[in-house]
């Protein structure tokens, strides 16, 4: 049985891209895909005419209409299509629930929109088991990113704190036989930025630059044995992580990053790099999940 990849369509240009790269990325992976339109009758409290009917409708034929698109520009494509009465965000936590992956829509340099609408998209990374991959219309354009360029992962930590987020980048690059570029950013710990002693003991020990590359090529190791085929690009660099990593796949193909699964006081989180990668990078983003 084939692995799935579940995503969600609404009619807009993003979802279309987004169900475009869904189906390039099963066929590279040999996955099936599902795509699922989320719609619930819900009136809405202004005064607008609207006919459950025809909405209803609507609502099936942008599933049709997607699918036509899909088997046409992709024959080869093993697909399945479902229409989910419900609202988006439980719809496609549900449809999720043990595919491989989730792909979603975005549109511009801002908040996920098109059916993602308010929080939903946040929502959705931030709850989803598996990783979430957000794809973004180009200049209105449906059609996602051409696949050209390098795989762009950031990794944090230590070996088994990036375990699923390298493994994910190494796979994706592996089957799109694309460089893969791990980059890692750091920042001066203020002991050390208020104090010229603590930066000379630090010195002592091979300096804080040496330790980075260090901790990076430990947590690189075990996914460079299991995938020699990938060409690894290394990069380290001062400063805060979000910058860096956008800096770094300014011409990626991809861009994958982490997402720590814990609870906080305030719900479910993204985290500050993801958010920052999902806001203002051009290419499609990866949010993987990991603990």
């Amino acid at each position: 049985m084939k692995r799935t990849l579940v995503v969600g369509v609404d009619g807009s240009p993003e979802s279309r891209a987004a169900a475009d790269w869904a189906a390039r990325e099963a066929v590279r992976r040999d996955m099936h895909v599902h795509v699922v339109h989320a719609w619930l009758w819900q009136p809405l409290a202004v005064p607008v005419v609207q006919d459950p009917d025809t909405e209803a409708r609507r609502a099936r034929q942008i599933l049709e209409e997607t699918e036509t698109e899909l088997v046409r520009r992709h024959p080869k494509l093993s697909l399945t299509a479902e229409l989910i009465p419900d609202v988006p965000v439980p719809a496609l936590l549900r449809a999720a629930k043990g595919a491989e992956l989730l792909v979603l829509g975005s549109r511009g340099h801002g908040a996920l929109t098109g059916f993602l609408l308010g929080s939903y998209g946040q929502q959705l990374i931030a709850s989803a088991e598996c990783p979430v991959v957000s794809v973004r219309a180009r200049h209105g354009n449906p059609v996602a990113r051409p696949d050209e360029g390098e795989v762009v992962v950031g990794q944090q930590g230590g070996v088994e704190d990036s375990a699923e987020v390298l493994r994910f980048a190494f796979e994706e690059a592996a089957a799109r036989r694309a460089p893969l570029r791990a980059v890692r950013a750091w920042t001066l710990p203020l002991v050390y930025a208020y104090s010229l002693g603590s930066a000379w003991i630090a010195d002592q020990f091979g300096g804080f630059e040496p330790f980075e590359k260090d901790a990076l090529e430990q947590a690189l190791e075990p996914w460079r044995l299991r995938h020699p085929e990938v060409e690894v690009i290394t990069h380290v660099e001062q400063g805060s992580a979000g910058p860096v990593l956008l800096s770094a796949a300014s011409d990626a193909q991809l861009l994958v990053v982490g997402r720590q699964v814990r609870e906080s006081a305030l719900g479910t989180r993204i985290g500050s790099v993801a958010h920052a990668a999902l806001h203002h990078a051009a290419c499609p983003v990866a949010v993987v999940p990991h603990h």
